[in-house]
Order: C-alpha cells, then sequence, then structure tokens
C-alpha cells in the first residue's frame, strides 16, 4: 500500500511553504510580536489571493474542494512557519455551514470563499471543567444566549462565530453574529500573539435557524481536532529541526552538546512523540476523508497531540539552557504556540477520560469493522 501524498497534494503542500517561509521569517515575526495587528493581515490577504483560506470550501460554494489530508498539508506548513492567520477556524466554520446550516448561512459561505467575510469558532468549553459556560435558553418563548465563550480566536474581528453552548438537549453550535444586541466583546491577545477575545451573552435573542442539528458538533470536532493536531506537527517538527541545528553547533566541555547522552535521549523522546502524532493524524484524515467513524481516533490523535505539545516543547526549551529564555531567540514562540495548541480543544487529561468512556461502552474499534460485511458485528 502507498500512504504517500498524492502529487496534488504535494504541490499544496510546497505552495503553502513558500508562502509561511516569506512571511514568517524570525524578523518579521519578532516586528508582528511589537505590532497591534490582530493577526498577520498581509498574510492573510495572500492566503485569500491564493485561495489557502478556501480548501476545505466545496466548489459549489467557491472554495477548492478539497479534503481534510489536503489542509493538512497546508496548516502543517502554517504551524512550521507560525503563521498568525485564523486559516482553520475560518473555512472549518464555512464547511460546517455548508453541511449542516440553512440556505441563508450558505449565502454566507460564499461571501467567506471570496474573503469579504471572516468566520471563527471555539470548541474550547467541552473540555472545560466546570462545563459550558454558554447557555442556550427558553425565555418568554423566546430563545437566549446567556453567558460566555472564553478566548475566541479573532472574536472581535470575525463576522460570524460558531460557538458551542448547553441546552435543554445537550450541548449545540450556535452561529451568532458578534455585533448582536447583548454580546459584549473583552479583547486580549492570546500567549502566542493571536488576538481572541472573551464573548459575554446576556439575553441576546437567537432565531431557531441560528442553532445547527445536533450532528454538526462531532463532525466539526472530529475536524477541528484534525486541524490543531496539523498545526501541533508542523510547530513541533520545527522545534525539533531547530533544535537538533542548535545542540549540533553549541559546545560544552570542547564537544558539541548534541554529543551528550542526556540531550540525545531528549531529542529521540521528541521523535518518538511526532512520529506517533504523525501516524493517528494521517489516520484520522484519512478516515474523515472517507466517510468512516472517527470518535475513537479524533481522541487518540489529540491526545498524542496534546501530549507531544507538552513533551517536545519542554525538551527542546531545555536544552537550549539560558538562551532558550531569551526573547531575542526565537525558540520560544514555538514553546508559546504549543502550550495554545494543547489547550486549544482541551488537556490531555480530559481527552483521554472520554477516550476511556468510548472504550466502555463501544466494543467495536479496528479496520475490520470499517468492512460492510461486518458492519453489523457485535
Amino acid at each position: 500500500m502507498d500512504f504517500s501524498l498524492s502529487e496534488d497534494q504535494r504541490a499544496i503542500a510546497e505552495m503553502a511553504d513558500s508562502v509561511f517561509r516569506d512571511y514568517c521569517t524570525d524578523e518579521q515575526m519578532r516586528e508582528f510580536d511589537l505590532d497591534d495587528q490582530p493577526f498577520m493581515l498581509p498574510l492573510w490577504q495572500t492566503c485569500i489571493e491564493t485561495g489557502l483560506q478556501a480548501l476545505a470550501i466545496p466548489e459549489a460554494f467557491g472554495g477548492s474542494g478539497m479534503g481534510i489530508t489536503d489542509l493538512h498539508c497546508v496548516l502543517k506548513a502554517q504551524g512550521a512557519g507560525l503563521g498568525q492567520v485564523p486559516l482553520w477556524q475560518h473555512q472549518l466554520t464555512a464547511a460546517c455551514l455548508v453541511a449542516h446550516g440553512t440556505d441563508s448561512q450558505r449565502e454566507l459561505v460564499q461571501q467567506a470563499a471570496a474573503g469579504e467575510l471572516l468566520l471563527s469558532l471555539s470548541l474550547q468549553g467541552l473540555a472545560a471543567g466546570r462545563g459550558l459556560a454558554l447557555q442556550l435558553v427558553q425565555q418568554e418563548g423566546r430563545l437566549q444566549l446567556q453567558g460566555q465563550a472564553n478566548a475566541v480566536d479573532v472574536a472581535a474581528q470575525a463576522d460570524r462565530l460558531l460557538l458551542v453552548a448547553d441546552s435543554a438537549e445537550g450541548p449545540r453550535l450556535v452561529l451568532l453574529d458578534p455585533r448582536s444586541e447583548g454580546v459584549e466583546l473583552v479583547a486580549g491577545v492570546a500567549n502566542h500573539g493571536l488576538a481572541v477575545a472573551d464573548v459575554l451573552c446576556r439575553n441576546v435573542l437567537v432565531e431557531a435557524d441560528q442553532v445547527l442539528p445536533a450532528a454538526a458538533l462531532p463532525w466539526l470536532e472530529q475536524r477541528a481536532i484534525a486541524a490543531v493536531a496539523a498545526l501541533q506537527l508542523g510547530v513541533s517538527e520545527e522545534q525539533v529541526r531547530r533544535t537538533v541545528e542548535y545542540i549540533n553547533q553549541r559546545e560544552q566541555f570542547g564537544r558539541a552538546i548534541g554529543t551528550f547522552q542526556a540531550v540525545q535521549m531528549s531529542m529521540a523522546d521528541s521523535h518518538i512523540a511526532l512520529e506517533g502524532l504523525r501516524t493517528a493524524l494521517y489516520q484520522l484524515c484519512y478516515r474523515l476523508d472517507a466517510g468512516l467513524p472517527s470518535d475513537s481516533e479524533a481522541l487518540a490523535t489529540r491526545f498524542l497531540g496534546t501530549e507531544a505539545a507538552h513533551l517536545v516543547g519542554h525538551k527542546t526549551q531545555h536544552v537550549h539552557g539560558g538562551i532558550g529564555v531569551d526573547l531575542t531567540y526565537p525558540i520560544h514562540r514555538f514553546l508559546y504556540w504549543s502550550r495554545y495548541l494543547s489547550l486549544t480543544l482541551g488537556g490531555s487529561a480530559a481527552t483521554l477520560e472520554r477516550l476511556g468512556d468510548w472504550l466502555a461502552n463501544n466494543d467495536k474499534l479496528g479496520w475490520k469493522y470499517d468492512l460492510d460485511e461486518n458492519n453489523n458485528l457485535c
């Protein structure tokens, strides 16, 4: 079997790599750190011009109609370059509206594919220990949003937000105009530099068609996990590459520190964590593109992604020694990104608990249950 990327996918990966390398040099990243921009606006415009921001949006709505595996190629390049643009948030929101939204919402997708609207989303509340802080309630016969969604990516700049709210029927996705009456945005900056905002909702009226069907949430969550894991793979790969380059040049006691056993073991641990994440992510992307059930695969990928973010982030930072904490040296940005990504969809403990619950209630795990002749096995 051939598990390599197709020629088209390699071409997409090369183009994306070129775009992010050009716009995300260490000097440009330092300029962004000192700037007040919410994200890299020139880079976002380039993404629109090259179609990278509409890769996963169906062709009928102005996008490229490509799959999660193709999107993974772009996001891995974005992670390696630390490109500050809301690529996955924008197009996964659009793709979800195509798959589960109304006709009026699909009109928004065409504008999003053309770069005329910016979309974003947040699923962070699903893993919060206190539960979802955003509530969808019935008040005097009308649906209302009460509560808040914290640290939503580019919420103050987006034209629509897809948020998770708790309801009498369970968690549901709600499409919200952040400029609606009763919505207050408290702007901030994530630790890796992207603009975020707390979305506070006080008696915000919601129409019934703003609430997406229950099936939309698992559909979006599994694809969001694949997107975040692809970013993490790119971040960690580049972090390891730069670290290996550094330890082969840095000398102590007359030897390159890369020859020390403890340093070599740290890098070996990082490599193993990356390969575990890569394998799980490739399987998840394949299953999503093939329309196969991906519940356990998504949770396993998320767990491995958060574990790799912590392990690789801290081990590579540690072997840099004192220069690793110098903000004029670029390696700290990769650790900031790893911390951000590991918390975007929930930490490893919460994910492992959900995976354990799934395994306790499902005995159909393995490739044979994908086959038609076996899909009724008990």
